[in-house]
């Protein structure tokens, strides 16, 4: 009887110790997953932060170059070009960087994908309309959805297999390049419509003069 007695309160015992170490590790538990709430918050502010950061160097340097700061005087020109430069300087101090977590695999298709992207900006001077055809296609096979126009099938395959966080970035270059391009035509546009103006107020003038 007295024998029994002890085994009961060893088991109670080691029934305590358990239940209080599994109550334990659920509290442990459930800290871990809250903290990771916190990480992937964390990663997706300061990737964020990342983008405006590209957003405000693509707009200021949209102004420095656009149709409006090539009819106003060089001093205003020049003073204004000092303010961008600023901001300029101010945005780029601005550092944040989120890395991902890559396999050698999806390492690779970066690689492959960036350097792809390289050869079109580099064939800009070149032939704008053929580097923007090219953009198009590799963008549309960045595209979730059926793109209007032709899709790149070898660089979707190359896209396909990178990490998700690197899907998305070279989904937003791509769509960079292609704003500046446009932005760019508008103002060769502008430009040559301006000139055609210029040289037809010109014409009365010069054929009063004859």
């Amino acid at each position: 009887m007295a024998q029994a007695k002890i085994h009961a309160k060893a088991n109670e015992g080691r029934f305590c110790r358990s239940s209080s170490m599994a109550d334990r590790s659920g509290r442990l538990l459930e800290s871990l997953d809250q903290l990771e709430l916190r990480v992937e918050a964390l990663r997706e502010a300061a990737t964020a932060v990342e983008q405006e950061k590209e957003v405000l160097l693509e707009m200021i340097h949209s102004i420095q170059n656009s149709q409006d700061m090539r009819q106003i005087s060089d001093g205003e020109r020049e003073e204004l070009n000092l303010t961008a430069n600023r901001l300029m300087g101010r945005t780029l101090t601005v550092e944040v960087s989120v890395e991902t977590i890559r396999s050698p695999q999806q390492q690779e298709s970066l690689r492959l994908a960036t350097r792809i992207i390289d050869e079109v900006v580099s064939k800009f001077l070149d032939d704008l309309g053929s580097a923007r055809s090219h953009l198009v296609s590799l963008y549309g096979a960045c595209s979730s959805e059926v793109p209007p126009g032709p899709v790149d099938q070898k660089f979707q395959s190359i896209v396909i297999g990178c990490a998700l966080e690197d899907q998305k970035k070279i989904k937003r270059r791509l769509e960079t390049l292609l704003r500046n391009i446009e932005n760019s035509d508008k103002s060769i546009k502008l430009l040559e419509h301006s000139k055609g103006a210029g040289s037809k107020m010109l014409q009365p003038s010069e054929e009063k003069f004859n």
